[in-house]
C-alpha cells in the first residue's frame, strides 16, 4: 500500500506540474497572438516603430513557449501552440515584406515549418490587403511588387507536395494563396487599364480644349 501511495503522490506531482505548463502556454499563446494581431494593424496603418515593438513582444511569449515546453513536446506541438506560433510567423512576414526586407526564414524566427509555411500563406491574405490600399492611393509599381511577391509565395507552396499531418493542412492554405493572388491581380488589371483609359481621355480632351482656343484662319 505505501508503494501505491508514493506512486500516486508522484503521479499527482508530475500531472500538476504539467498542468501548470500548459496553463501558462494557453496564456502565452493567446498573448502571442494579441501582439501579431497589433503588429500586424500596425504595418497597414503605417506606424512601423509600433510595428516592431508589438513584434518584439511576440517573439517574447514565442521564446517563452519553446522553453517552458521544453520538457513536454506533446504540449508545443498542440494545436493551440502552433496556432499562435502561425500568427507570429505571419506578423513577421508581414512586416518584413511591405518593408521591403528579406524575407525571415523558419530559423529566424524560431518557427517549425509547418506553422510557417502556413503563415506565410496567411501572409498573402494580408499583402492583398496593403495591395488594395496603395491601389486607391494610385501607387501602381508598389502595387505590383506585392502581386509579384504573392506570386512567389504561390509558386514556393504549390511545390510543396507532402501529407496533411506533416504541414498541417497546408493544401487549403495554398489554394487560399491561389485565390487571393488572382483576384489581386484582376483588380490590378482593372485599375490600371483604368488609369490608362484616363489619361487618353485627358489627353484627347486637352488636344480638343486646344482646338477650339485656337483662331479661326484669315481669309
Amino acid at each position: 500500500m505505501n508503494e501505491i501511495h508514493g506512486l500516486s503522490d508522484r503521479i499527482r506531482e508530475l500531472l500538476d506540474a504539467k498542468n501548470l505548463a500548459r496553463e501558462r502556454a494557453l496564456e502565452r499563446s493567446r498573448a502571442l497572438v494579441r501582439h501579431c494581431a497589433l503588429a500586424i494593424r500596425a504595418v497597414h496603418r503605417g506606424e512601423r516603430p509600433l510595428a516592431l515593438a508589438q513584434l518584439g513582444e511576440a517573439r517574447t511569449h514565442a521564446q517563452a513557449l519553446r522553453e517552458e515546453l521544453g520538457a513536454y513536446p506533446d504540449l508545443y506541438f498542440a494545436g493551440y501552440c502552433q496556432d499562435s506560433l502561425k500568427e507570429f510567423a505571419e506578423a513577421s512576414i508581414v512586416s518584413a515584406l511591405v518593408a521591403g526586407e528579406h524575407l525571415p526564414a523558419p530559423e529566424e524566427i524560431g518557427v517549425e515549418p509547418a506553422p510557417y509555411l502556413n503563415g506565410l500563406g496567411e501572409a498573402a491574405g494580408e499583402l492583398r490587403r496593403r495591395c488594395l490600399d496603395v491601389i486607391r492611393l494610385g501607387n501602381a509599381p508598389e502595387a505590383e511588387r506585392l502581386l509579384g511577391l504573392m506570386d512567389e509565395i504561390f509558386a514556393l507552396l504549390v511545390t510543396l507536395d507532402y501529407p496533411d499531418a506533416l504541414t498541417g493542412n497546408l493544401r487549403r492554405t495554398t489554394d487560399m494563396v491561389r485565390g487571393v493572388t488572382e483576384r489581386t491581380r484582376g483588380d490590378l488589371t482593372l485599375s490600371l487599364r483604368l488609369e490608362d483609359t484616363q489619361r487618353a481621355l485627358g489627353a484627347l480632351q486637352a488636344k480638343l480644349g486646344g482646338s477650339e482656343a485656337d483662331p479661326p484662319p484669315e481669309p
